[in-house]
């Protein structure tokens, strides 16, 4: 009986410490990796053709079909795109790393790609972060950096598209393609920051004007256990 409870007890301890991660609270390529290493079915926002997870705490402030913004607790402000076209399409990441930005990398993990570059500007960081078709940008104060990266890997990593779905949409021209040729892989570091992050907050305003704006009170985000 008592080599029973010791079997027990060391197996107990494997499993345990084979599933007890904790993120750093200042390594955020550390973190990443962690991440993004890691699959998840976990999904609390869908629509046509596509779904992701946001995590806890965070709002949306605005979203459509394939753009979104949204708002952390401490009021930073993610800008999130789906590049459904590029996906159906395969598009090839030919994203060259930078080494005069703060930070520069290509990713690769579970047979999806992308990249993340991190630019300082005015005591601030500008960050881009595109993986498996998505892409998120932030301008943020140096002291939220770990924890937005983080909450960009959560949601990015966590996209799942509908392939049958998006066939139909695109071959019906449900998804325009006269729209302005966007390549997701090429970093925005070489404009002007501000009229990346403007373009999107001119978006939100437009919609505030107009009435059309949706917010968090009307956006459903279902929570997963």
């Amino acid at each position: 009986m008592k080599k029973r409870i010791v079997l027990l007890s060391i197996m107990l301890l494997l499993v345990s410490g084979c599933s007890i991660q904790q993120l750093s609270n200042t390594d955020f390529e550390e973190n990443i990796s962690m991440i993004l290493s890691q699959d998840t079915n976990l999904s609390n926002v869908n629509f046509d053709g596509y779904e992701y997870y946001v995590p806890s705490g965070m709002r949306f402030v605005n979203k459509d079909d394939y753009n979104a913004v949204l708002q952390d607790r401490y009021s930073n402000r993610y800008y999130l795109y789906v590049d459904a076209i590029g996906y159906y399409h395969k598009t090839e990441n030919t994203y060259k790393e930078d080494k005069d930005a703060f930070y520069s990398k290509k990713l690769k993990y579970n047979k999806k790609d992308g990249f993340i570059e991190i630019n300082e500007e005015d005591n601030n960081y500008y960050i881009e972060m595109v993986f498996d078709y998505c892409k998120m940008e932030a301008y943020i104060s140096k002291e939220y950096l770990v924890p937005v990266i983080n909450n960009m890997s959560y949601i990015l990593r966590s996209v799942q598209f509908h392939d049958k779905v998006l066939e139909s949409l695109i071959g019906e021209n449900v998804l325009d393609y006269k729209e302005e040729k966007f390549n997701i892989f090429e970093s925005n570091a070489d404009d002007s920051n501000d009229s990346v992050l403007e373009a999107f907050d001119d978006y939100v305003d437009a919609d505030v004007s107009s009435g059309q704006a949706t917010y968090e009170d009307n956006i459903e985000i279902n929570e997963v256990d």
